[in-house]
């Protein structure tokens, strides 16, 4: 038995589905809500089943409900890849990506970004924000088309391609008396206290990994929940920090911070495109990966060419 379910019905029940809400669902889609409830009954009543049930006033998807979504976004997914791909047949660029980053790549994204766009003016992007929870997540729930990453996950079916280092330096105060030292042995980062990342994040990870390899306890004095909080606490005298070189030209440039020499450092790891291996990569996906590969660094040390003299 087939159903005559539309494409725009599928649209509509995913982005219910997606917010758990008919109003945000409405909000997103520029509908009213009766308009949205209208065709998510609609589509309940052709297939003889309840997809969305409201418990209390919470709304929840139902196990066929689950199954509904998964096939939804593939079949929304597969339409979209298939008018990217005649709209390139016919000598035209067209397409929409969702791009999920870590703030760390946040500054030198956006400059890719901007170049990219004046080539190919006609693909368009959202560009979500997120911690290292907030990414897997999105590659989880195919919330995001292509994610930038550090450490990808053992535990999924992905493809990742690396195109760019990023290294991880330690940060003072220009007025600590080791800001001027030439060079710093490891072991006296020891008498520091360090303002550090969550547990969980990319550069604690990558940070406890290091210094354990090295026999180096680092005193932690407090945690952060990003990269910015650091950098404000580090310029305020509460401790050293570590953090990626990407992020501190605004910093270095009005000397409120400073990148100190340390010896077997800087941390050096790397910046990853990722997608799920079952992804349907449209020709925007395609164009948009292969620049990423070729420019990311040119840019990068174009826009910043004082920064490289910290690697």
């Amino acid at each position: 038995m087939s159903y005559p379910i539309t494409f725009r019905q599928l649209e509509i029940f995913a982005a219910v589905a997606k917010h758990l809400s008919f109003t945000r669902a409405a909000e997103e889609l520029h509908l009213s809500q009766p308009a949205v409830s209208m065709q998510v009954k609609q589509m309940e009543n052709l297939i003889k089943t309840v997809l969305i049930e409201k418990i209390g006033k919470h709304l929840f998807l139902t196990e066929a409900g689950r199954v509904a979504l998964d096939y939804s976004e593939k079949i929304l997914s597969s339409k979209l890849a298939l008018e990217e791909t005649l709209c390139s047949l016919q000598g035209a660029e067209k397409g929409h990506l969702r791009l999920a980053v870590p703030g760390t790549a946040n500054q030198f994204m956006t400059l890719v970004l901007a170049e990219f766009i004046k080539i190919h003016p006609g693909i368009t992007f959202d560009l979500h924000i997120h911690n290292r929870k907030g990414l897997l997540n999105s590659l989880k729930n195919n919330l995001a088309d292509l994610v930038i990453m550090g450490k990808t996950p053992d535990n999924m079916e992905l493809v990742t391609q690396a195109f760019m280092n990023n290294p991880l330096v330690v940060i003072t105060s220009p007025k600590h008396p080791l800001s001027n030292k030439k060079i710093i042995q490891l072991d006296q980062l020891m008498e520091i206290e360090f303002v550090v990342r969550e547990h969980g994040s990319g550069t604690r990870n990558a940070m406890q990994k290091f210094f354990d390899q090295h026999n180096i306890q680092l005193k932690k004095s407090m945690e952060m929940p990003n990269n910015e909080a650091i950098k404000q606490a580090v310029a305020a005298g509460l401790g050293f920090g570590i953090v990626s070189l990407h992020t501190l030209q605004q910093e270095l440039a009005l000397k409120r911070l400073k990148v100190l020499s340390v010896e077997q450092m800087p941390i050096m790891r790397i910046w990853y495109l990722v997608h799920q291996k079952q992804k349907i990569v449209s020709p925007a996906m395609t164009l948009f990966m292969k620049f990423v590969l070729n420019n990311t660094q040119q840019i990068w040390g174009k826009a910043y060419p004082e920064l490289l003299a910290h690697l």
